[in-house]
Protein backbone atom coordinates (compact mmCIF):
# COMPACT_ATOMS: atom_id res chain seq x y z
CA UNK A 1 0.00 0.00 0.00
CA UNK A 2 1.73 3.51 -0.93
CA UNK A 3 0.99 7.28 1.19
CA UNK A 4 -0.01 9.60 -0.77
CA UNK A 5 1.77 11.14 -3.79
CA UNK A 6 4.77 14.30 -2.59
CA UNK A 7 3.20 17.72 -2.98
CA UNK A 8 4.52 19.09 -6.31
CA UNK A 9 7.70 21.26 -5.87
CA UNK A 10 6.54 24.96 -7.08
CA UNK A 11 8.70 26.56 -9.58
CA UNK A 12 9.72 29.87 -10.28
CA UNK A 13 11.49 30.65 -13.90
CA UNK A 14 13.87 33.65 -13.49
CA UNK A 15 14.36 36.13 -16.44
CA UNK A 16 16.93 38.99 -17.75
CA UNK A 17 15.39 40.14 -20.46
CA UNK A 18 17.80 42.07 -22.85
CA UNK A 19 17.55 45.32 -24.94
CA UNK A 20 16.93 45.70 -28.10
CA UNK A 21 16.81 42.12 -29.31
CA UNK A 22 14.72 41.44 -32.13
CA UNK A 23 13.33 38.28 -34.42
CA UNK A 24 16.36 36.36 -36.04
CA UNK A 25 19.03 37.71 -34.07
CA UNK A 26 21.81 35.38 -34.04
CA UNK A 27 24.64 37.88 -32.31
CA UNK A 28 24.26 40.05 -29.36
CA UNK A 29 26.34 42.70 -27.86
CA UNK A 30 28.80 40.98 -25.98
CA UNK A 31 30.58 43.55 -23.38
CA UNK A 32 26.57 43.59 -22.35
CA UNK A 33 27.24 40.05 -21.80
CA UNK A 34 28.02 40.11 -18.00
CA UNK A 35 26.50 37.98 -15.22
CA UNK A 36 23.03 39.76 -14.23
CA UNK A 37 23.47 40.19 -10.50
CA UNK A 38 19.78 40.95 -9.72
CA UNK A 39 18.83 37.85 -11.12
CA UNK A 40 21.02 35.75 -9.28
CA UNK A 41 19.89 38.13 -5.90
CA UNK A 42 16.57 36.63 -6.78
CA UNK A 43 17.42 33.18 -6.61
CA UNK A 44 19.32 33.73 -3.65
CA UNK A 45 16.30 35.21 -1.84
CA UNK A 46 13.86 32.04 -3.22
CA UNK A 47 13.80 29.07 -0.33
CA UNK A 48 15.24 25.92 -0.76
CA UNK A 49 12.44 23.47 -1.95
CA UNK A 50 10.95 26.20 -4.53
CA UNK A 51 12.71 24.84 -8.51
CA UNK A 52 14.48 27.73 -9.96
CA UNK A 53 15.23 27.95 -13.40
CA UNK A 54 16.77 31.24 -15.16
CA UNK A 55 16.84 32.32 -18.82
CA UNK A 56 19.34 34.83 -19.93
CA UNK A 57 17.43 36.72 -22.96
CA UNK A 58 20.71 38.01 -24.91
CA UNK A 59 22.12 33.87 -24.79
CA UNK A 60 19.13 31.73 -25.04
CA UNK A 61 15.71 31.37 -26.21
CA UNK A 62 13.06 31.04 -23.30
CA UNK A 63 10.82 27.99 -23.30
CA UNK A 64 7.47 30.12 -23.21
CA UNK A 65 5.95 26.31 -22.81
CA UNK A 66 8.36 24.96 -20.41
CA UNK A 67 5.75 24.46 -17.02
CA UNK A 68 6.37 27.10 -14.86
CA UNK A 69 4.31 28.82 -11.54
CA UNK A 70 5.59 31.87 -11.24
CA UNK A 71 7.80 34.18 -13.65
CA UNK A 72 9.81 36.68 -12.34
CA UNK A 73 11.21 39.57 -14.05
CA UNK A 74 13.88 42.19 -13.13
CA UNK A 75 13.39 45.58 -15.06
CA UNK A 76 15.52 48.76 -15.84
CA UNK A 77 14.20 51.74 -18.33
CA UNK A 78 16.05 50.23 -21.11
CA UNK A 79 14.49 46.77 -21.20
CA UNK A 80 11.07 47.65 -20.12
CA UNK A 81 9.91 47.01 -23.41
CA UNK A 82 11.13 43.62 -24.34
CA UNK A 83 10.25 42.30 -20.72
CA UNK A 84 6.95 43.28 -21.33
CA UNK A 85 6.64 41.05 -24.22
CA UNK A 86 8.26 38.32 -22.33
CA UNK A 87 5.72 39.39 -19.58
CA UNK A 88 2.72 39.14 -22.24
CA UNK A 89 3.59 35.64 -23.59
CA UNK A 90 3.66 34.01 -20.21
CA UNK A 91 0.24 35.53 -19.29
CA UNK A 92 -1.30 34.48 -22.23
CA UNK A 93 -0.17 30.86 -21.59
CA UNK A 94 -1.91 31.76 -17.72
CA UNK A 95 1.35 32.21 -15.89
CA UNK A 96 1.73 34.55 -13.39
CA UNK A 97 4.52 37.12 -13.72
CA UNK A 98 5.52 39.62 -11.14
CA UNK A 99 8.01 42.45 -12.16
CA UNK A 100 10.66 44.42 -10.15
CA UNK A 101 13.70 46.51 -10.42
CA UNK A 102 14.39 50.10 -10.92
CA UNK A 103 11.60 50.50 -13.68
CA UNK A 104 8.74 49.36 -11.52
CA UNK A 105 9.34 51.50 -8.95
CA UNK A 106 10.13 54.54 -10.66
CA UNK A 107 7.19 53.54 -13.01
CA UNK A 108 4.37 51.62 -11.13
CA UNK A 109 1.53 52.50 -12.96
CA UNK A 110 2.85 51.42 -16.35
CA UNK A 111 4.64 48.11 -15.08
CA UNK A 112 1.08 46.63 -13.06
CA UNK A 113 -0.23 46.68 -16.28
CA UNK A 114 2.18 43.65 -17.40
CA UNK A 115 2.35 41.79 -14.49
CA UNK A 116 0.08 40.31 -11.91
CA UNK A 117 2.31 41.85 -9.07
CA UNK A 118 4.67 44.36 -8.44
CA UNK A 119 7.67 44.69 -6.05
CA UNK A 120 8.30 48.73 -5.25
CA UNK A 121 11.86 48.98 -4.24
CA UNK A 122 14.52 46.52 -2.87
CA UNK A 123 13.43 43.09 -3.10
CA UNK A 124 15.18 41.42 0.38
CA UNK A 125 12.49 42.43 2.55
CA UNK A 126 9.89 41.49 0.42
CA UNK A 127 10.27 38.50 -1.93
CA UNK A 128 10.23 35.32 0.35
CA UNK A 129 6.86 36.83 1.23
CA UNK A 130 5.65 36.80 -2.10
CA UNK A 131 7.16 33.33 -3.16
CA UNK A 132 5.04 32.34 0.41
CA UNK A 133 1.85 34.04 -0.76
CA UNK A 134 1.91 32.49 -4.48
CA UNK A 135 2.80 29.20 -3.23
CA UNK A 136 -0.44 29.21 -0.89
CA UNK A 137 -2.78 31.04 -3.10
CA UNK A 138 -3.32 34.48 -1.90
CA UNK A 139 -0.78 36.25 -4.25
CA UNK A 140 -0.75 40.44 -3.30
CA UNK A 141 -1.05 42.86 -6.54
CA UNK A 142 1.84 44.80 -5.03
CA UNK A 143 4.95 44.15 -2.33
CA UNK A 144 6.13 47.79 -1.24
CA UNK A 145 9.63 47.68 0.73
CA UNK A 146 9.49 50.14 2.93
CA UNK A 147 12.83 50.72 3.96
CA UNK A 148 16.33 50.22 3.54
CA UNK A 149 17.62 46.05 3.85
CA UNK A 150 20.36 44.75 5.62
CA UNK A 151 22.46 43.86 2.89
CA UNK A 152 23.40 40.09 3.99
CA UNK A 153 21.69 38.20 1.06
CA UNK A 154 24.75 36.64 -1.27
CA UNK A 155 24.12 36.50 -4.90
CA UNK A 156 22.84 32.60 -5.95
CA UNK A 157 25.55 31.81 -8.99
CA UNK A 158 24.30 28.35 -9.99
CA UNK A 159 22.02 29.63 -12.26
CA UNK A 160 25.01 31.12 -13.97
CA UNK A 161 26.25 27.71 -14.42
CA UNK A 162 26.73 26.97 -18.35
CA UNK A 163 26.20 30.08 -19.67
CA UNK A 164 28.76 32.16 -21.53
CA UNK A 165 29.63 35.08 -19.68
CA UNK A 166 32.51 37.06 -19.73
CA UNK A 167 35.78 36.35 -17.65
CA UNK A 168 35.16 39.07 -14.70
CA UNK A 169 33.46 38.72 -11.63
CA UNK A 170 30.85 41.08 -10.30
CA UNK A 171 30.64 41.35 -6.73
CA UNK A 172 28.31 44.12 -4.34
CA UNK A 173 29.47 46.06 -1.77
CA UNK A 174 27.23 49.22 -1.10
CA UNK A 175 23.93 50.22 -3.24
CA UNK A 176 23.00 53.60 -3.91
CA UNK A 177 24.48 56.96 -3.80
CA UNK A 178 24.38 60.50 -1.17
CA UNK A 179 24.34 62.42 -4.31
CA UNK A 180 21.42 63.99 -6.19
CA UNK A 181 22.48 64.38 -9.78
CA UNK A 182 20.03 65.76 -11.81
CA UNK A 183 19.75 62.97 -14.32
CA UNK A 184 20.37 59.92 -12.24
CA UNK A 185 17.80 57.63 -11.98
CA UNK A 186 19.38 55.86 -9.25
CA UNK A 187 19.46 58.62 -6.57
CA UNK A 188 15.34 58.60 -7.54
CA UNK A 189 15.62 55.16 -6.70
CA UNK A 190 17.49 55.22 -3.43
CA UNK A 191 16.48 58.40 -2.18
CA UNK A 192 19.85 59.43 -2.27
CA UNK A 193 20.55 57.48 0.66
CA UNK A 194 23.78 54.30 0.63
CA UNK A 195 23.66 51.28 2.18
CA UNK A 196 26.92 48.62 2.44
CA UNK A 197 27.23 44.64 3.03
CA UNK A 198 29.28 43.64 6.13
CA UNK A 199 32.89 43.57 4.84
CA UNK A 200 33.21 40.25 6.47
CA UNK A 201 30.46 38.79 3.60
CA UNK A 202 31.76 40.63 1.35
CA UNK A 203 35.33 38.94 2.01
CA UNK A 204 34.09 35.35 2.22
CA UNK A 205 32.23 36.06 -1.42
CA UNK A 206 35.33 37.00 -3.14
CA UNK A 207 36.97 33.99 -1.68
CA UNK A 208 34.59 32.04 -3.20
CA UNK A 209 34.16 33.42 -6.55
CA UNK A 210 37.70 34.91 -7.52
CA UNK A 211 39.50 32.59 -10.05
CA UNK A 212 42.84 33.37 -10.24
CA UNK A 213 43.83 36.30 -12.59
CA UNK A 214 40.29 37.16 -12.74
CA UNK A 215 39.21 40.52 -12.98
CA UNK A 216 36.75 41.36 -9.62
CA UNK A 217 34.06 44.20 -11.06
CA UNK A 218 32.55 45.86 -7.68
CA UNK A 219 29.23 47.40 -9.41
CA UNK A 220 28.79 49.83 -6.85
CA UNK A 221 26.93 52.78 -7.93
CA UNK A 222 29.29 54.66 -5.81
CA UNK A 223 32.05 52.52 -4.22
CA UNK A 224 33.11 55.71 -2.41
CA UNK A 225 30.07 57.14 -1.36
CA UNK A 226 30.63 56.54 1.87
CA UNK A 227 33.95 56.98 1.93
CA UNK A 228 35.60 55.98 5.39
CA UNK A 229 33.34 52.78 4.85
CA UNK A 230 35.09 52.37 1.59
CA UNK A 231 38.70 52.67 3.19
CA UNK A 232 38.24 49.68 5.20
CA UNK A 233 36.93 47.33 2.43
CA UNK A 234 40.13 48.63 0.88
CA UNK A 235 42.27 47.69 4.05
CA UNK A 236 40.66 44.36 4.07
CA UNK A 237 41.20 43.83 0.34
CA UNK A 238 44.78 44.36 0.14
CA UNK A 239 46.09 40.51 1.70
CA UNK A 240 43.43 39.22 -0.96
CA UNK A 241 45.89 40.65 -3.80
CA UNK A 242 42.58 40.92 -6.15
CA UNK A 243 42.48 43.22 -9.34
CA UNK A 244 39.63 44.98 -9.33
CA UNK A 245 37.64 48.15 -10.93
CA UNK A 246 34.55 49.85 -10.03
CA UNK A 247 32.39 53.28 -10.55
CA UNK A 248 33.19 56.28 -7.91
CA UNK A 249 32.58 60.08 -8.15
CA UNK A 250 35.20 62.62 -8.47
CA UNK A 251 35.13 63.22 -4.29
CA UNK A 252 38.12 60.44 -4.03
CA UNK A 253 40.48 62.12 -5.88
CA UNK A 254 41.10 64.31 -3.03
CA UNK A 255 42.07 61.51 -0.13
CA UNK A 256 45.31 60.58 -0.53
CA UNK A 257 44.67 57.68 1.64
CA UNK A 258 42.10 56.71 -0.01
CA UNK A 259 43.93 56.38 -3.49
CA UNK A 260 46.79 55.08 -1.65
CA UNK A 261 44.57 52.41 -0.40
CA UNK A 262 43.05 52.00 -4.12
CA UNK A 263 46.41 50.96 -5.91
CA UNK A 264 47.96 48.54 -2.81
CA UNK A 265 44.44 46.72 -2.42
CA UNK A 266 44.50 46.43 -5.94
CA UNK A 267 42.24 48.98 -8.23
CA UNK A 268 43.05 49.00 -11.58
CA UNK A 269 40.94 51.74 -12.90
CA UNK A 270 38.16 53.83 -11.66
CA UNK A 271 34.70 54.93 -14.37
CA UNK A 272 34.70 58.67 -12.67
CA UNK A 273 31.58 60.87 -14.21
CA UNK A 274 33.04 63.76 -14.76
CA UNK A 275 30.02 64.49 -16.75
CA UNK A 276 31.12 68.58 -18.48
CA UNK A 277 34.19 70.78 -18.35
CA UNK A 278 31.62 73.28 -17.96
CA UNK A 279 30.38 75.17 -14.67
CA UNK A 280 27.14 76.27 -15.48
CA UNK A 281 26.44 72.72 -17.12
CA UNK A 282 27.37 71.10 -13.56
CA UNK A 283 25.16 73.34 -11.59
CA UNK A 284 22.17 72.51 -13.62
CA UNK A 285 23.13 68.83 -13.25
CA UNK A 286 23.39 69.41 -9.65
CA UNK A 287 27.04 68.54 -9.64
CA UNK A 288 28.68 71.36 -9.25
CA UNK A 289 31.01 69.75 -6.68
CA UNK A 290 32.68 68.35 -9.52
CA UNK A 291 34.37 71.76 -10.79
CA UNK A 292 35.76 72.37 -7.12
CA UNK A 293 39.62 72.22 -6.30
CA UNK A 294 40.92 72.24 -10.09
CA UNK A 295 38.00 69.89 -11.31
CA UNK A 296 38.82 67.03 -13.62
CA UNK A 297 42.05 68.57 -14.84
CA UNK A 298 43.14 68.63 -11.26
CA UNK A 299 41.23 65.49 -10.47
CA UNK A 300 43.14 63.38 -13.14
CA UNK A 301 46.53 63.97 -12.19
CA UNK A 302 46.27 63.35 -8.43
CA UNK A 303 44.99 59.54 -10.18
CA UNK A 304 47.81 59.47 -12.15
CA UNK A 305 49.76 60.09 -9.46
CA UNK A 306 48.42 57.15 -7.95
CA UNK A 307 49.03 55.08 -10.94
CA UNK A 308 45.14 54.63 -11.17
CA UNK A 309 43.66 54.38 -14.74
CA UNK A 310 40.31 56.97 -15.27
CA UNK A 311 37.64 55.98 -17.27
CA UNK A 312 35.97 59.01 -17.73
CA UNK A 313 32.48 59.67 -18.81
CA UNK A 314 31.25 62.75 -20.11
CA UNK A 315 27.46 63.56 -20.98
CA UNK A 316 26.56 66.08 -23.63
CA UNK A 317 22.59 67.78 -24.26
CA UNK A 318 22.08 69.98 -21.33
CA UNK A 319 20.57 73.59 -22.41
CA UNK A 320 24.61 75.16 -22.17
CA UNK A 321 26.13 72.90 -24.32
CA UNK A 322 26.69 73.87 -28.20
CA UNK A 323 28.55 72.46 -30.95
CA UNK A 324 31.54 73.42 -29.95
CA UNK A 325 31.46 71.67 -26.34
CA UNK A 326 31.80 68.15 -27.98
CA UNK A 327 35.48 69.82 -29.49
CA UNK A 328 36.60 70.96 -26.13
CA UNK A 329 35.59 67.97 -24.35
CA UNK A 330 37.07 65.76 -26.85
CA UNK A 331 40.14 67.28 -26.95
CA UNK A 332 40.86 68.09 -23.01
CA UNK A 333 40.73 63.91 -22.92
CA UNK A 334 42.97 63.46 -25.56
CA UNK A 335 45.86 66.06 -23.34
CA UNK A 336 44.76 64.07 -20.26
CA UNK A 337 45.10 60.73 -21.95
CA UNK A 338 42.65 59.07 -20.38
CA UNK A 339 42.46 55.18 -19.93
CA UNK A 340 39.03 54.99 -22.10
CA UNK A 341 37.03 57.65 -22.80
CA UNK A 342 33.49 57.65 -23.18
CA UNK A 343 31.37 60.28 -24.59
CA UNK A 344 27.10 60.07 -24.54
CA UNK A 345 24.40 62.02 -25.06
CA UNK A 346 22.65 62.45 -21.56
CA UNK A 347 18.84 60.05 -21.59
CA UNK A 348 16.09 61.54 -19.40
CA UNK A 349 14.87 58.72 -17.47
CA UNK A 350 11.56 58.56 -15.61
CA UNK A 351 11.13 59.81 -11.93
CA UNK A 352 14.41 62.03 -12.49
CA UNK A 353 14.61 65.59 -11.83
CA UNK A 354 15.85 65.87 -15.07
CA UNK A 355 12.56 64.25 -16.70
CA UNK A 356 10.37 65.98 -14.92
CA UNK A 357 12.08 69.27 -16.41
CA UNK A 358 11.48 68.47 -20.09
CA UNK A 359 8.20 66.76 -19.55
CA UNK A 360 7.14 69.90 -18.76
CA UNK A 361 9.11 72.45 -20.63
CA UNK A 362 7.62 70.18 -23.79
CA UNK A 363 11.01 69.06 -25.02
CA UNK A 364 10.19 64.94 -24.56
CA UNK A 365 10.01 63.58 -28.59
CA UNK A 366 7.66 60.59 -27.26
CA UNK A 367 5.67 60.21 -23.73
CA UNK A 368 7.34 57.43 -22.70
CA UNK A 369 10.69 57.11 -25.08
CA UNK A 370 11.44 54.14 -23.99
CA UNK A 371 8.22 52.17 -25.28
CA UNK A 372 7.78 54.13 -28.27
CA UNK A 373 8.33 52.00 -31.61
CA UNK A 374 9.91 54.80 -33.07
CA UNK A 375 12.68 54.96 -30.88
CA UNK A 376 16.32 52.92 -31.01
CA UNK A 377 18.60 52.74 -28.02
CA UNK A 378 21.11 55.31 -27.90
CA UNK A 379 18.82 57.38 -29.82
CA UNK A 380 18.25 61.20 -28.39
CA UNK A 381 14.82 61.28 -27.51
CA UNK A 382 14.62 64.82 -26.31
CA UNK A 383 14.81 68.38 -27.93
CA UNK A 384 18.10 69.76 -26.97
CA UNK A 385 18.12 73.81 -26.37
CA UNK A 386 21.38 74.64 -28.52
CA UNK A 387 22.91 71.91 -30.48
CA UNK A 388 20.94 69.36 -32.92
CA UNK A 389 19.85 65.67 -32.00
CA UNK A 390 21.65 64.30 -34.54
Amino acid sequence: MTGPAPAKPFRLTIIHPCVGRFVGMKRYIRTWKMEPIPAAMIAALTPADVEKRFYDDRLEEIPYDEPTDLVAISVETYTAKRAYQIASEYRLRGVPVVIGGFHATLCPEEVRQYCESIVIGEAEPVFPELIDDYRHGRPQSKYRATERPPLIVSPDRSIFRGKKYLPIRLVEFARGCRFKCDFCAIQSYFDATHNHRPIDLVLDELKRVRRLGQMIFFIDDNITSSLEEAKDLMRALIPLKLRWVSQSAINVAWDDEALDLMRRSGCQGLLVGFESLQTETLRDMNKGFNALRGGPAEALARFRHHKLRVYGTFIFGYDHDTSDTFDSTIEFAKQQGLFIGAFNHVTPFPGTPLYQRMEAEGRLLYDAWWLDDRYRYNMVPFRPQRTSAW
